[in-house]
């Protein structure tokens, strides 16, 4: 009997210490993402591991395995003999990511408008009144993470894992290239009206309604990045 208990003892030291390091990595992992999504670590911008690592109290190992994880997440791109980079997304690519996004947010609008229950309707007219409430701060951090979060809600509510995952590797990109830049108060009054429009679309059980509006509103974040970089000028949409 002894022995078996120490023989046990000895197998799950590793296993504990596993989860531990994997643990570690995962919020190492999120917190350089978060840096990513805010700005705080811009398209281009070279990474010191070292730095990184102070910064968040860890050693060198995490941050190390989570630059790989964040590489082949398409957040960061690592450069032989010259270090680890915040990948920088091409406008042509940003753009086929918004036609991506709005095939894949049209059909998640018609299945919601014909499956969504109560309480998730519920759900994102809570979410919808705190954009507003971020709106009416001129809060454009907040909101940004918000609307974030709708639109992640809404392709959640549609029930299909892997679309969600390969939604959200999409979205991440897009962050990468975008300048959340949401500081100007006509942008934020536009992009809100514009996910009212969403919500009563899907709340009206019309699933043609539904997808045209958030086809539309996706396209119309498109055309306004575009333009945007014509211009030179980084702004976000709030999409």
């Amino acid at each position: 009997m002894t022995a078996t208990i120490e023989y046990t003892a000895v197998r799950e030291q590793p296993t504990i210490a596993m989860l531990q390091a994997s643990s570690l990595t995962s919020a190492v992992q999120q917190a350089l993402e978060r840096m990513i999504t805010l700005g705080e670590l811009a398209p281009g911008d070279k990474l010191n591991e070292a730095s990184l690592a102070e910064r968040l109290g860890v050693s060198r190992g995490p941050v190390r395995e989570a630059f790989r994880m964040l590489e082949e997440a398409g957040l960061l791109t690592l450069k032989k003999n010259r270090g680890v980079y915040v990948r920088q997304v091409p406008l042509e690519e940003a753009l086929e990511i918004y036609e991506i996004r709005a095939m894949m947010e049209a059909q998640v609008g018609a299945l919601l408008a014909t499956s969504a229950s109560a309480e998730q309707i519920a759900a994102l007219r809570t979410l919808l009144e705190s954009m507003e409430s971020a709106v009416a701060a001129s809060d454009a951090p907040l909101y940004f993470q918000l609307n974030v979060e709708f639109h992640e809600t809404l392709v959640s509510f549609a029930g299909n894992k892997k679309m969600l995952l390969l939604y959200r590797r999409l979205t991440r990109e897009l962050d990468l290239f975008r300048q959340r830049n949401l500081s100007q108060q006509a942008l934020l009054s536009n992009s809100i009206q514009e996910h009212r429009e969403v919500l009563a679309a899907i709340a009206s059980r019309d699933p043609e309604r539904a997808a045209q509006t958030l086809r539309h509103h996706v396209l119309q974040s498109r055309d306004r990045t575009a333009q945007s970089q014509t211009q030179g000028d980084t702004a976000s949409d709030g999409a």
